[in-house]
This record gives structure tokens, C-alpha cells and sequence, in this order.
């Protein structure tokens, strides 16, 4: 079975380009991984408008068909966002909505689920949003985890060192122990992982 690997955030955090390089690195270790494009990206840049509330379900559902199909003929396969970060985008709010369940189970099966963190700079892409949403989606997108008990991990870090703070929660989740590469700390838990502790000092990036 397929070790599916959620990578979620929001918008201009990194994640398409982290989730085409976990996928290279993995492949050089000999196993048949694969990335998985962003669907909700596409339709906005094919419809040249964001999503009518109606239309955020069919979109949903069409990213995690990609990624079940991905998984019939790979080993890992990461998933350039979920259906949880399309609700997040959505605006729906009800927990009866016919998106909110799905996106909530299809985000319960995934092998591990990766948040990329908000440490890297602003760079809008012509979706029509800003940093003040990146903020917003980033927090709801922590709240529907842990409302729903789902476990995550924060990626931070620039470059390779982005990677690498993905890659060992993977290796860890396909049975692979690593150390943790080496982390120039600066500060006592600026870079920690862990949703609950993790110090948010990225004022300077709102500029």
C-alpha cells in the first residue's frame, strides 16, 4: 500500500515546489514516488476567477481522485494539497456541509500531513489574494486539524533545509529512522515542529 503524504498550507508557502522535490529525492532512493498538482491551482488559472461556493466540492473531490489513482501505482505519493485546504479556501464554515465531511475523512487517510509554515516571503501569483488570507488559511487549516484530532507536522526552513525537515517525518513514516539534519537555531524553539509550542515570528514577512 501506498504511503500518501499530505502536504498542506496556504498559498505561497512552498509547497508545489517541496512536494516535486520529496518526490526526486525518494525516487533516488529507489522507490516509485510521485507529486501530485495542486487541482483548485489549475481551475483558477483556467477559469481566470476563484471558485463560486458550489463549484469548491467537485474540485475537492476531483484532487483526491488524482491521489487515489496516484496510489495504485506508486510506493509514496505526494499530495500537492488536499481537500481540506480547497474547505479552507472555501469559506464554508458549517461542520454538516457536504465538503466539510469529505474533506475531513479524505484528510484522516492520508499516511502523514505535512504543514508548510509561513516563514517564507509573500509572492503573489494573480489568484487575487493577499498576505492577510495566506494568515487566514494558515490558521484555519490548524484549527480543522486539530478539531478533528488529525496529527501534522510544521515544515519550516529555506531551500534544502525545507527538504530535509520534510523528508524525515516521511522516512520516519515509511519505516526509515534518520536523525534530523542539523538546525541552526536561532532562538530556543523558533524552528520547532510541533503545532502546540511552535513560536510564530514572522512579523517582518506582513511587510
Amino acid at each position: 500500500m501506498a504511503l500518501t503524504v499530505a502536504l498542506v498550507g496556504a498559498e505561497s508557502t512552498g509547497k508545489s515546489t517541496l512536494s516535486l522535490q520529496l518526490a526526486a529525492t525518494l525516487r533516488g532512493r529507489g522507490l516509485r514516488a510521485t507529486a501530485v498538482p495542486e487541482v483548485l491551482r489549475a481551475w483558477c488559472g483556467r477559469e481566470g476567477r476563484e471558485p463560486r461556493p458550489e463549484e469548491h466540492l467537485a474540485i475537492a473531490q476531483e484532487q483526491e481522485a488524482h491521489v487515489q489513482a496516484a496510489a495504485l501505482a506508486h510506493d509514496v505519493v505526494i499530495a500537492d494539497t488536499t481537500a481540506l485546504v480547497v474547505l479552507a479556501y472555501s469559506g464554508i464554515a458549517f461542520p454538516d456541509h457536504p465538503l466539510h465531511r469529505f474533506a475531513v475523512e479524505r484528510q484522516r487517510a492520508y499516511g502523514l500531513t505535512l504543514l508548510a509554515g509561513l516563514d517564507l516571503p509573500w509572492v503573489a501569483d494573480g489568484l487575487h489574494r493577499d498576505v492577510a488570507t495566506r494568515e487566514l488559511v494558515d490558521t484555519q487549516l490548524r484549527g480543522l486539524l486539530q478539531q478533528h484530532g488529525i496529527a501534522y507536522r510544521v515544515v519550516y526552513g529555506q531551500g534544502d533545509e525545507r527538504q530535509q525537515q520534510a523528508l524525515v517525518p516521511v522516512l520516519e513514516a515509511l519505516g526509515e529512522r534518520r536523525q534530523p539534519p542539523p538546525v541552526r537555531w536561532q532562538g530556543v524553539c523558533e524552528k520547532c515542529s510541533d503545532p502546540d509550542c511552535e513560536h510564530r515570528l514572522f512579523a517582518m514577512l506582513r511587510t
